[in-house]
């Protein structure tokens, strides 16, 4: 790894001189920009726009537009008010030197409308529909957040609710749910994956695909979702992207400690702006330094194109793909003499397979606004493509060696119509959509069913059709001391009758605000919520090409959600919040062959969901939640979150065990604080209760005729999650450093994760005991076994990492 320091610490010092060089004074920056309604999306003229923190301000003129310029470069609160609308406030706004900061601001508008009223500002703005488990991140907040390497699914880890991952993957596991419970939007556009090397039948991978770069904001929620936001269990994500700049090209270079890439953006025309970036990793040369024995690679690209046709019609084009390639690295025990070690990169390199992954969404949202309100229309393309394979002691010089190959294809078009409007103080959306999906998977897999060995060959091919239909209506009352949403939403689907009844697919919400100080509020929600099982479980085939789920008729999974919770908020930024939830599923999928509900997979490479299942499994979770967070106020930020989770699924015998995501108790504190001359510090500390795991069957896994087939152990079912881990914990530092020029900008950082070098507990691995030459010993009690120990397995290491970022 040396190479790679001495590489940084060059450039580093370069950019640093060049620093010393220039002049590093000059003009301040710019902030401007348009201020509409977000209904109508007509100009709301003579608007008040405050720079909270460089006490400066403008009025909006006639056409809604307003500039204030002469800057301290950094980030910047924007607070906003006009007559009639809710205040709001725009967080971080990242000013420089080079370019100016240009925002279009939506208002809400108020059912207080009385004389020169505007409504009291609410620091942090409310959703009407989701007035509970909704948090707000920025992208300045994503980009600097303390051993993130600015990927949004591992800066989700700092907020309530969201478990925090022992190992390098960056699963989203909400309230005891599991991964393949959320759901994300990419401008109100639906993008099912979002990580390279992604788990195919969940969401989770080691990397996320999303560039921060093109990112505003990111809304998540983990309940009281909307209606227009159907097929999740555990939470929704809808990530905002900035509008390209419509006055000049603008560059952005990022060389970071995985991946370097660049990012583009500027007009192409009059009327329309895009932004474009890329990415590349050089991961494989890292972990060949590090001597690990697998190499990934990873390459992404991210564009948005607006198009404003008229002040009455808006058209975006967003597009999203990743290319994953996944090598083993066969001379990793080159010069390796510890015998720890070597029996650990063996164990691996005898298990993992090789895998080669691409995906993209292609999609595009017409909005036509009308005087009270808007229709959109939205259209996309997504398609996974996933390919592993496996052969023994990774000899494929002939198919005989073979052990399992699988190719399998998820496309999916989607059609979604909405319509917006206020009506006498109601809100109303009311939409359709409709989903049209391919699923095809050819796999050759040999396995031991218990007396002998046996080879399986399927060879699938699944279409089907999704319809829904969906309504929410919001209001206020009280001078807007009380606000009460309720949303229906049904689903069908032509893949087997059991979904095509609209009321088994019924799913209900409401959701309440109440007032009960100026600054203090409790809030509720309750709502049924439905989610299509995997792809992978849906195309289950036998040999004979059958689809042995949909005979089973297969269900929609249900989870029905209870949260109460009460909010302070103060004028400074502050917001403290406790919650109580509880979830209550049924319908899952639970697995014949191995006897375990789907609910418990989803945090490992490869595949989850292949087999025979039955909608049978119920399960259930709850906790209680904290939240005290300070938004960026005088340099100061922090969120503190404590959650305690409770979660259970039924095994074979009908009863409730630890779910694999029961961790009962969560702690993260991140902050920082904002020096002068642009030096910034990022703390974060986690800690999590330990997970539970499910011991090896030794019985099974030690015979000759399973261990030379599987090379592995299989788990124990019977004994599903009886184990549990150690607690883990772990500190991340952070430092950043910006320049600004007159035409470009300069940010370093330093970013250290697991500073106290904390080795956490992973669950043991089962191996053969083996001899000198590496043969496997014959147990001396009998002689159709191995002999077989039980390994343990921790990781964590000190890793320090450099990056830099150039806007220019």
């Amino acid at each position: 790894m040396g190479w790679y320091f001495s590489f940084m610490k060059k450039f580093i010092i370069l950019s640093l001189a060049t620093v010393f060089v220039l002049n590093l004074f000059g003009q301040g920056g710019t902030i401007k920009g348009t201020v509409v309604n977000e209904i109508s999306n007509e100009i709301v003229p003579f608007a008040s726009v405050y720079v909270t923190t460089a006490e400066k301000g403008a009025t909006t003129d006639e056409n809604g537009k307003f500039e204030i310029v002469d800057i301290e470069p950094g980030l910047h609160n924007l607070r906003v008010s006009s007559i009639g609308f809710q205040k709001k406030t725009v967080f971080e706004i990242s000013v420089t030197r080079a370019k100016p900061a240009i925002l279009e601001i939506k208002l809400a508008s108020s059912s207080t409308q009385l004389g020169e009223v505007v409504v009291e500002s609410k620091v942090f703005v409310e959703n009407r529909e989701s007035p509970v488990s909704m948090r707000t991140l920025q992208a300045a907040e994503i980009e600097r957040f303390p051993g993130g390497n600015r990927d949004v699914s591992k800066v989700l880890q700092s907020l309530p609710g969201v478990a925090a991952n022992v190992t390098f993957r960056n699963d989203i596991i909400i309230r005891g749910g599991s991964p393949g419970e959320n759901r994300f939007f990419l401008d109100g556009i639906e993008v099912p994956v979002i990580n390279h090397f992604a788990t195919q039948g969940a969401s989770g991978g080691p990397n996320g695909i999303l560039n921060v770069n093109l990112l505003r904001e990111v809304d998540f929620l983990s309940a009281a979702f909307p209606a227009n936001r159907g097929n999740a269990l555990s939470s929704v994500l809808q990530f905002k992207q900035k509008d390209g700049n419509p006055e000049k090209l603008q560059s952005t270079f990022l060389l970071g400690s995985s991946d370097a890439g660049i990012t583009l953006d500027g007009p192409l025309g009059k009327r329309t702006s895009f932004v474009f970036s890329a990415r590349r990793s050089y991961l494989q040369y890292l972990f060949s330094v590090l001597k690990l024995p697998f190499l990934p690679t990873y390459t992404d690209a991210q564009f948005k194109v607006k198009f404003k046709a008229d002040p009455k019609n808006e058209f975006t084009f967003i597009g999203l793909g990743g290319y994953d390639q996944f090598r083993l690295n066969k001379e990793v025990n080159d010069g390796v003499t510890d015998s720890a070690v070597l029996e650990r990169n063996n164990y691996i390199l005898g298990n993992l397979p090789v895998n080669n992954q691409w995906n993209y969404t292609i999609g595009t949202t017409w909005k036509h606004f009308l005087k009270k309100g808007y229709f959109m229309v939205v259209a996309s393309r997504s398609h996974l493509y996933n390919e592993a394979f496996k052969y023994k002691d990774n000899d494929e010089s002939s198919e005989n060696n073979l052990l399992f190959k699988y190719d399998s294809e998820e496309a999916e078009n989607k059609f979604r119509f909405e319509y917006i409007t206020n009506w006498k103080g109601y809100r109303l959306n009311a939409g359709v959509g409709f989903h049209n999906a391919l699923f095809t998977q050819e796999s050759t897999v040999k396995r031991f069913d218990g007396t002998s060995l046996k080879t399986f060959v399927t060879n699938s091919k699944l279409p089907f059709n999704k319809y829904a239909l969906f309504g929410q209506i919001s209001k206020s009352y009280l001078d807007d001391k009380l606000s009460c949403s309720f949303g229906l939403r049904t689903d069908v689907s032509d893949y087997a009758t059991s979904m095509l009844n609209p009321v088994d697919q019924l799913s209900p919400r409401f959701s309440i605000s109440y007032q009960l100080l100026p600054r203090l509020s409790v809030n509720g929600s309750v709502g049924r919520y439905t989610q299509l099982p995997p792809f992978t479980t849906m195309g289950f085939s036998d040999q004979s090409g059958k689809f042995v789920n949909q005979e089973q008729g297969l269900k929609y999974m249900v989870a029905n959600h209870y949260v109460m919770g009460i909010a302070f908020k103060t004028e400074n930024s502050l917001k403290i919040s406790i919650e109580g939830f509880h979830k209550q599923y049924g319908n899952y999928p639970f697995l014949l062959r191995d006897s375990i509900s789907l609910a418990n997979l989803g945090a490992g490479f490869g595949v989850i969901g292949i087999g025979e299942a039955q909608s049978i499994s119920e399960g259930r979770s709850y906790g209680v939640e904290f939240l005290a967070q300070q938004k960026l106020w005088k340099g100061l930020y922090a969120i503190l979150a404590y959650t305690y989770v409770h979660s259970q699924f039924k095994d074979k015998n009908d009863e409730y065990v630890p779910s694999s995501w029961d961790s009962r108790n969560i702690v993260s504190l991140t902050g920082g604080k904002k020096f002068k001359r642009n030096w910034e510090l990022g703390v974060r500390w986690v800690y999590s209760g330990g997970s539970p795991y499910t011991p090896y069957d030794i019985e099974l896994s030690s015979q000759k005729q399973y261990w030379d087939i599987e090379g592995e152990a299989v788990p124990d079912y019977d004994r599903i999650n009886s184990g549990r881990l150690k607690p883990f914990h772990q500190l991340d530092l952070r430092v950043d450093k910006r320049f600004f020029f007159k035409n470009w900008s300069l940010s370093l950082y330093l970013d250290i994760q697991n500073v106290y070098n904390f080795q956490n507990e992973q669950a043991p691995y089962l191996n053969v005991v083996r001899d000198k030459n590496g043969t496997p010993l014959t147990d001396p009690n009998d002689a159709s076994r191995y002999l077989v120990k039980e390994v343990k397995n921790s990781s964590g290491r000190l890793l320090p990492a450099l990056g830099m970022l150039i806007e220019f």
